[in-house]
């Protein structure tokens, strides 16, 4: 077997039409986003009944703790399941990470303390941190460069969907006359266990992505994927445009070491690695901090009763999932590098606006929920385009376990720590205190502002291979690694 081959795949996948397929696979995968989604709406809906649940009473302190178990857990999660996932392939681990999560959140549905509860959440978040990396990863190697933008950030942005979902279901469960209050809350977690089951079943017919495979050395493979693709695609659509580029030539090679993954962070891609860190991180902190405890504001300063809490998560669900699908084609048109900048600038600006009317007592909770609608709206399309910019920053063979690392370094950062911090200053009571937080939150999403503005590179309509070449390519290959680009 020779030691180098040549393979047209990327270029092939690149040129096709956005046809059934493609939707096949955003829908398929990009569910885990609204698995998560309903997950954390249905933490903050179901805060207050947590607290006066006879078997938990969670104090606003451990509701907070049991919001940084989970994201601790998915912290975990995806470095391990990130790491298999470029060992093994994009295919098995989100079948894998999806038994995890299902197991995980019918079990926390059973939890019988605070401590059965909290670990039952870290091992739901494994399950969902490993699916960020196995599917991010799989989505962006399947989907056409010129639509990849668009596809990732609506993808992303269905988390809010299953946020939706949540504050919905939270009103069924919640409500004394319809379901006893202690099964009620336990009754959702098992509820979204069952519903992952079904998510198993649309899993079935996605491939395995040809991009990993001919990174991996088996070129045969990835071609007969491509071509049933292909065969597929002609039937709707008719004749497929011509290849834009040539083939590229690869080098087999086992799998990716530790220290390659290092070299290319810190050397070959070190503006990158920054940029993706505080991407990551800053949005972590701004959503967590305010989304896992949004519903103890809403009862402590607003005297939301805990039955009604989804009513106002709800109008804030719908404005974060129609930030992605709206303003999403407006990152593969005006480009990466103008709308990151412009959705972290005014969510950060907007930010600080409604934390100092909270403190002026300005709004009431409708109001204040109009302001975070509209503040999420932004801050969700920022978001989104955080995971899209970390997945193609990097070669392929180490895609998966860089978006594992930023999604870890962000969440560890600023989700882990911003939900037990607004749950100590809520449990204070003191608007002023809560301010700062808020402001905190607002100085971070302009600091990522500022640095994409600096950092930022024109990863629109470009070939992953493009973006960052391959780590096996050989120096003669059709995809030249790209610099940092001005727009």
């Amino acid at each position: 077997m020779p030691d180098s081959f040549q393979t047209d795949v990327p270029a092939r996948l690149d040129r096709l039409p956005f046809a059934r397929f493609h939707w096949r696979v955003a829908v398929a995968l990009g569910i885990t986003w609204a698995l998560d989604g309903l997950e954390v709406t249905l933490v903050g809906s179901l805060a207050g009944a947590l607290h006066e649940s006879p078997s938990l009473r969670l104090s606003e302190s451990q509701v907070g703790l049991a919001a940084s178990a989970y994201l601790a857990g998915a912290v975990l999660g995806a470095l391990f399941f990130g790491w298999l996932t470029d060992r093994l392939g994009r295919r098995k681990l989100f079948f894998i990470t999806l038994l995890v999560y299902t197991v995980a959140s019918i079990g926390t549905g059973l939890a019988w303390d605070f401590w059965s509860f909290a670990v039952l959440r870290a091992l739901t978040g494994a399950g969902i941190g490993g699916e960020y990396a196995a599917v991010n990863s799989a989505i962006q190697e399947l989907i056409p460069a010129r639509r990849r933008g668009t596809t990732d950030l609506a993808v992303n942005g269905t988390f809010w969907a299953g946020a939706a979902l949540g504050s919905v279901l939270s009103l069924v469960v919640l409500n004394p006359a319809l379901v006893p209050p202690e099964i009620g809350w336990r009754a959702a977690f098992i509820l979204g266990g069952v519903l992952a089951l079904g998510i198993l079943l649309l899993r079935r017919d996605i491939p395995e992505s040809p991009r990993w495979l001919m990174l991996h050395g088996r070129p045969g493979e990835a071609e007969r994927i491509v071509g049933r693709i292909e065969s597929e695609v002609r039937l709707r659509h008719g004749p497929l445009p011509p290849l834009a580029q040539g083939p590229v030539t690869l080098h087999r090679r086992g799998h990716t070491e530790l220290r390659e993954v290092v070299h290319a962070m810190l050397h070959r891609h070190r503006a990158r690695t920054v940029l993706g860190l505080v991407l990551m991180a800053c949005q972590a902190f701004c959503y967590n901090a305010v989304f896992f405890t949004y519903a103890l504001v809403l009862g402590r300063f607003y005297a939301v009763p805990a039955s009604q809490v989804g009513w106002y998560i709800l109008p804030f669900a719908l404005g974060n999932l129609a930030g992605p699908l709206l303003l999403g084609h407006l990152f593969d048109s005006i480009g990466r590098r103008p709308m990151i900048t412009a959705t972290y600038a005014l969510a950060g600006l907007l930010m600080a606006a409604t934390g100092l009317a909270f403190q002026q007592e300005w709004l009431g909770a409708w109001g204040q929920t109009l302001a975070w609608t509209v503040i999420f709206f932004f801050a969700s399309a920022a978001a989104s385009a955080a995971y899209l910019t970390v997945g193609e920053s990097f070669p392929l063979e180490m895609r998966a376990l860089a978006i594992a690392l930023f999604y870890a370094f962000g969440t560890a950062v600023g989700g882990v720590v911003g939900p037990a911090l607004f749950g100590w200053l809520i449990q204070g009571g003191a608007r002023l205190d809560i301010l700062w937080g808020y402001l905190l939150a607002a100085a971070l999403m302009l600091l990522a502002a500022a640095t994409e503005w600096r950092l930022g590179f024109a990863a629109e309509g470009q070939p992953l291979e493009s973006l960052a070449a391959p780590l096996s390519a050989a120096r003669n290959s059709a995809y030249p690694a790209v610099t940092r680009r001005r727009q």
